[in-house]
C-alpha cells in the first residue's frame, strides 16, 4: 500500500449528545493493534484457538464461528503510572489501568490489542491503587490537558521514550505470549511483517468522521470523532481495520516477491499459492464490527484509495496469473499431442 491519507465524514441526522468539558478534556480513547501471521504451518482449529487464548484462568474465550472464525482472549488489565504524550510540551501524568487482549482470526492471523479511556482525575492527586483497579481500562489525568493535543501526541508518539504511555508494548507482549506458545510449530506458511495500527476516539457534537493515514510499511494511524461511543466498539472497529490493512499489505508483498510479470508463470503461481490458500478467504470487512460503526467502515472503504478496491484489484491480478498458467499448460499438452 502506498503512503497516503484519506478521510471521510458522515453527518448525524439527529444527536442529543453533548461534549463533556472538564479542564479541556472530553471523551478520549486510545488504542494500538499489532497484527501478524500466526506462527504455525496450518490454520489452528476454533477449539485450538480457544485453548491458545485461555490467558486468564477461569475466564472464557469469546468465539465467533461465522462468517469467519474468530477467537478473542479474556481481557487482561495492566497498571500504569506514566507520562502521556502531547503536542504542547507540557507534561501530563496519568495513572490507571490498560486493557489488552489477543485475537485470532481464521486460525491464521493473530492480533495483540491494547486500549484505554483517558479521564480527568477525580481528586487532583494520585490515589491508592485500589481506586484505579476498580476502574479497569481507565487512566486518570493528574493535570489538565486538551483532548486534541493528547490525541495528536499519542498518534505521533516516539515509541523509544520509556517514560511515555506504551500501549503498543502492552498489546505486543500479549501477542508475543501467544506466538511463542509450545502449542504452535513455529513454521509460518508465508513470510510477513507485523503491522501496527494506532488509533484515537475523540468527542464531537455534530458530525462523525474517520481518517486513516499510512506511514510507510508498518505504521498506520486512525482518528475517529464521534458524539459517543463504547470503548469495546471502538476497539473492535480498529482491530477489524488493522486486520484488513494487514491482509492487503501482506498480499501486495507476496505479489512483489513472486515477480508477477517478470518471472516464469509457473514459478509465479507457485510462489503465490500460500497467499491464495491462506489469505483470500479471510477478507470480510466489518464482519465483527458494531452495527453503529459499519457506516464509517463503508464510507472509508468507498474512497478512491479504499482497502477493498485495492484488495480486489490485486486478487484479480493473481487469478489472471493462475488462469494464464493453466492455459499455458493446456496449450503445451495440446501441442505435444499434435506432434505424436
Amino acid at each position: 500500500m502506498l503512503p497516503g491519507r484519506w478521510r471521510t465524514q458522515t453527518t448525524m441526522t439527529k444527536s442529543t449528545d453533548r461534549e463533556i468539558e472538564t479542564g479541556g478534556l472530553g471523551m478520549l480513547i486510545m488504542g494500538e493493534v499489532h497484527t501478524g501471521m500466526l506462527h504455525n504451518s496450518t490454520a489452528v482449529s476454533p477449539d485450538a484457538a480457544s485453548r491458545l487464548l485461555a490467558l486468564v484462568e477461569g475466564a472464557p474465550v469469546r468465539r465467533v464461528d461465522r462468517p469467519v472464525a474468530c477467537a478473542i482472549s479474556p481481557d487482561t488489565v495492566t497498571g500504569v503510572d506514566c507520562e502521556l504524550p502531547g503536542t504542547t510540551g507540557a507534561k501530563a501524568r496519568g495513572v490507571g489501568t490498560i486493557i489488552s487482549r489477543v485475537v485470532v482470526t481464521g486460525g491464521r492471523v493473530v492480533q495483540g490489542s491494547a486500549f484505554v479511556e483517558i479521564r480527568p482525575g477525580v481528586a487532583g492527586r494520585r490515589l491508592p491503587w485500589f481506586h484505579y483497579l476498580a476502574r479497569p481500562g481507565v487512566v486518570e489525568l493528574l493535570s489538565k490537558a486538551e483532548t486534541e493535543h493528547l490525541a495528536a501526541g499519542f498518534l505521533g508518539a516516539d515509541p523509544t521514550r520509556p517514560e511515555l504511555l506504551d500501549l503498543g508494548g502492552i498489546g505486543g507482549r500479549a501477542m508475543d505470549g501467544v506466538q511463542t506458545s509450545s502449542a504452535l510449530d513455529h513454521r509460518p506458511v508465508l513470510k510477513s511483517s507485523r503491522t501496527c495500527l494506532r488509533w484515537t476516539v475523540e468527542t464531537v457534537t455534530k458530525a462523525r468522521s474517520i481518517s486513516l493515514t499510512i506511514h510507510g510499511d508498518r505504521l498506520r494511524t486512525v482518528r475517529l470523532r464521534v458524539p459517543q461511543l463504547e470503548v469495546s466498539a471502538a476497539a473492535g472497529l480498529c482491530e477489524d481495520l488493522a486486520l484488513h490493512d494487514w491482509l492487503l499489505t501482506t498480499l501486495l508483498t507476496q505479489v512483489a516477491w513472486a515477480r508477477v510479470g517478470s518471472g516464469p508463470r509457473s514459478e509465479v503461481v507457485e510462489r503465490l499459492r500460500p497467499a491464495i490458500e491462506n489469505l483470500f478467504h479471510l477478507w470480510m470487512p466489518a464482519a465483527r464490527v458494531d452495527t453503529q460503526l459499519t457506516d464509517l467502515w463503508a464510507a472509508l472503504d468507498s474512497q478512491p484509495g479504499g482497502l477493498t478496491r485495492q484488495w480486489q484489484t490485486t486478487v484479480d491480478r493473481i487469478r489472471d496469473q493462475v488462469a494464464l498458467a493453466v492455459a499455458e499448460v493446456a496449450h503445451r499438452a495440446s501441442a505435444a499431442t499434435d506432434r505424436r
